[in-house]
């Protein structure tokens, strides 16, 4: 009977004691000639793996720019059918994203993400 409450209490104890990290939120940006499409509009606050997906015939690539900062992060050209990762933590805010390009952002290559708390 010991042995039965012992094993019950330290399988609770580890239970408790390794709590799981939130996985990264997921956001595909769809690329083609001349726009930028969100597989999400909406996501939460931290860590979050933007993948750019060229399905156009041109190079493109990936800014990305909370609305009212400085800062602009990004990843470099994608050829056609090629895809990139580019690994952020988020705050709350709206994002700016966009192809940087020749003239894509003029003829369509942007779009808004929410991030939530």
């Amino acid at each position: 009977m010991k042995l039965a409450v012992l094993t019950g209490l330290l399988g609770l104890s580890l239970f408790h004691a390794t709590p799981k990290a939130a996985a990264p939120s997921r956001v595909q940006v769809v690329a083609r000639e001349y726009s930028f499409s969100l597989s999400r509009v909406r996501v939460h606050s931290g860590a979050a793996v933007i993948e750019l997906a060229n399905f156009g015939q041109d190079l493109h690539d990936l800014r990305v720019q909370r609305i009212g900062a400085k800062h602009i992060a990004g990843l470099g050209v994608v050829p056609a059918g090629g895809r990139a990762d580019l690994t952020l933590k988020l705050a709350p805010g709206r994002y700016s994203f966009w192809c940087s390009v020749a003239n894509h952002r003029q003829l369509g290559m942007k779009t808004t993400l929410v991030v939530t708390r």
